[in-house]
C-alpha cells in the first residue's frame, strides 16, 4: 500500500505543474487500482475530471523515513473516507492481552487500597520511594544461564537495534540505580517502590503475565538487623489488612546452608545456582522429578540424598546438629529469630530449610510468605543478595530487599472477606444538585467553594435530572451529603443539606457550607 501511496503522490505532484499530464500518465492511478485502494470506475472520473478528484489537494500522503534513521513510515487517509456502504466495521476485541487486566473505577479503587497500605507501611519504616523505567536493558536480567527468569522476559530488540525488556522485578532496576549514585550515595539507603512487572509464564490462580510490585530494600547493613527490619514490615502490613500469623507465615531460611551441604559433598562451586534452581521447586515436584533433574547438572547420588535430607529439616536445631553451631547459616538465623521475638512477630516465622529463593543473585538469609491452608502460592518472598552489585560490573555492597505481588495477597483478601465496605463505593464528599439549568452557575459556585476547602464533590452538569436520579447516583458514588440548590431556597439566600447517612435536612447559607 505504502508503494501505491508513493505512485499516487508522484502523480499528484506531476498534476500540480502540469495539469494536463493527468490524462496522458495515468501511471499513479494504475498503482492505486492494482493495491486495491480505489476502483476503475473512480480512477476512470479522476483522469476526466482531475479537480473533481481533488487534484494536487487529494487528502493522501505518505512520509517514509530512511531504515537506518529508526523512523517509520506512516499512512493517512482523509477522515472523510467511508468504508464501503453497508458494511459494519467489525469490532475489535475488547479484553486485554491475555494475562493482564483492566482497573475499571471499581478495580481502581481495591488498587489505590492496596498500593496506599504498601506505601503507609513502607513511610512508616523510614523508606523513601523510587522508580525506574517499565523498559530496562536485557543484560541487566541475564546473569545466570539457566535462571528461570531469562526465558520469561518480554524481550525485543528496538527499532536503534538495542536489546531491551519490560522489567520482570524490580531489584535490577534498583542496583542499577545504587550503582549510579556511586559514592556519594548515604547509607545505610532505605529504598522502597510500586511498580509494574511483566514475565511472560504459565498463568495460575494469583499469577499474571503482569502484575504490580512492591518492593523494600536495604543497602549497606550487614547484619541480619536488616532482614529483621523488613520482617518486621511484612508483618505490619498484614496485621493492617486484618491477616493474622494464623492465616498466614513467613518460611525463613539461609542460601548458607545449602552452600554447606554442597562442599561436604564435594559438589563444585558452579553447580550452586542451577542446584539452587531446582531446590526450589522442590514444594512443586515429585522426588523422583528433583532426584531427576539434580542428577542431570552432574550431582551424585550421595550427595543429593545429602541435599534432599538437609532441605527436610524444619528446627534450627537440627541444623545446628547438622552444620555444628559455628557456621554462619545457624549463627545468623540463631540471631534472627531472636530478633524476631524483640520485634513481636517471632510467631509468624517457620525454619524451612527447603526455602532457597530460585533468583540467582541471593547470598544468605531467604524467606518466603504463604498461606497456612495451602491454597495459594508464594505471597511474598526475598533476601540477602550481597553480590548483585559486583555480578552488574560495580562494587559490591551489603544489600537485603523483598518484592511482594499485588496478585496473591488479593486473593487472599477476598478468600477471608477483608476488602472494606467504603471500596464498593466511590469517594465523594458532595454531590452538588441544581434543581433546574438556570440554578447552574449557583451550583458551579457552590462546588467550587467546597473543593477550595478540601472536600471531594461531584456536580450534576446534565439538564433534565430528576430528584430521584440525583438521590441514586449519590448512593453510587459514595456521597454523605446531597447540597440540593433550589429556586425557592436560592431566592431566600440558603442551600438544602441532606446527610445521607441521618436522612436529616438542613438549609445552610453558602458561606457557611464546609
Amino acid at each position: 500500500a505504502l508503494g501505491c501511496f508513493a505512485a499516487a503522490h508522484r502523480g499528484e505532484m506531476l498534476a500540480a505543474k502540469h495539469p494536463s499530464a493527468m490524462m496522458r500518465t495515468p501511471t499513479s492511478l494504475r498503482a492505486l487500482i492494482r493495491g486495491g485502494l480505489i476502483t476503475r470506475r473512480s480512477a476512470a472520473s479522476s483522469v476526466a475530471n482531475p479537480a473533481a478528484a481533488g487534484g494536487p489537494h487529494r487528502r493522501f500522503a505518505v512520509v517514509a523515513a530512511a531504515k537506518e534513521s529508526g523512523g517509520r513510515s506512516t499512512t493517512t487517509v482523509s477522515p472523510d473516507k467511508q468504508g464501503d456502504a453497508g458494511k459494519r466495521v467489525k469490532q475489535i476485541d475488547l479484553q486485554p492481552p491475555k494475562g493482564t487486566r483492566d482497573f475499571p473505577p471499581e478495580e481502581m479503587r481495591v488498587r489505590d487500597w492496596l498500593f496506599g497500605h504498601f506505601r503507609d507501611v513502607a513511610r512508616a519504616f523510614g523508606f523513601e520511594e523510587f522508580d525506574a523505567p517499565v523498559l530496562e536493558s536485557e543484560e541487566l536480567y541475564v546473569r545466570k544461564a539457566g535462571e528461570e527468569i531469562t526465558t520469561q522476559l518480554y524481550n525485543f530488540e528496538d527499532k536503534g537495534n538495542r536489546r531491551v525488556a519490560l522489567r520482570p522485578e524490580l531489584t535490577p532496576s534498583l542496583a542499577r540505580l545504587i550503582m549510579q549514585q556511586g559514592k556519594s550515595l548515604a547509607l545505610p539507603a532505605k529504598w522502597f517502590a510500586v511498580g509494574q512487572c511483566w514475565r511472560y509464564e504459565r498463568m495460575t490462580r494469583g499469577r499474571r503475565r503482569e502484575h504490580y510490585q512492591w518492593n523494600m530494600d536495604i543497602v549497606g547493613v550487614e547484619g541480619v538487623e536488616a532482614e529483621a527490619e523488613l520482617l518486621a514490615a511484612i508483618t505490619d502490613f498484614f496485621t493492617r489488612l486484618g491477616i493474622t500469623s494464623g492465616d498466614v507465615g513467613i518460611k525463613v531460611s539461609s542460601r548458607k546452608v545449602l552452600q554447606a551441604v554442597l562442599r561436604r559433598f564435594e559438589v563444585p562451586d558452579d553447580s550452586f545456582a542451577p542446584v539452587c534452581v531446582v531446590v526450589d521447586k522442590i514444594e512443586k515436584l515429585p522426588r523422583e522429578k528433583v532426584v531427576e533433574e539434580l542428577a542431570a547438572l552432574g550431582v551424585k547420588e550421595a550427595a543429593i540424598d545429602g541435599i534432599l535430607d538437609a532441605m527436610a529439616m524444619n528446627s534450627i536445631e537440627q541444623l545446628e546438629s547438622l552444620l555444628g553451631s559455628d557456621a554462619d547459616a545457624v549463627a545468623d538465623l540463631k540471631l534472627l529469630f531472636s530478633h524476631a521475638e524483640a520485634y513481636g512477630y517471632r510467631d509468624w516465622l517457620v525454619f524451612d530449610a527447603s526455602v532457597v529463593r530460585g533468583l540467582s543473585y541471593y547470598t544468605g538469609v531467604v524467606f518466603e510468605g504463604f498461606d497456612r491452608a495451602g491454597e495459594l502460592r508464594a505471597i511474598c518472598g526475598g533476601g540477602r543478595y550481597d553480590k548483585l552489585l559486583g555480578a552488574l560490573g560495580g562494587e559490591d555492597r551489603p544489600m537485603v530487599g523483598f518484592g511482594f505481588g499485588d496478585a496473591v495477597i488479593m486473593e487472599l483478601v477476598k478468600d477471608k472477606g477483608l476488602l472494606p465496605e467504603s471500596l464498593k463505593s466511590g469517594n465523594v464528599d458532595d454531590l452538588v444538585y441544581p434543581m433546574n439549568a438556570a440554578l447552574r452557575p449557583a451550583a458551579m459556585g457552590i462546588a467550587a467553594r467546597l473543593r477550595a476547602t478540601g472536600r471531594c464533590v461531584d456536580l450534576v452538569i446534565e439538564d433534565g435530572k430528576k430528584p430521584k436520579w440525583a438521590f441514586k447516583h449519590a448512593e453510587r458514588c459514595g456521597a454523605s451529603r446531597v447540597v440540593l440548590i433550589g429556586e425557592k431556597e436560592w431566592e431566600q439566600g440558603v442551600v438544602r443539606v441532606k446527610d445521607l447517612a441521618t436522612r436529616e435536612e438542613t438549609d445552610v447559607k453558602p458561606e457557611d457550607l464546609c
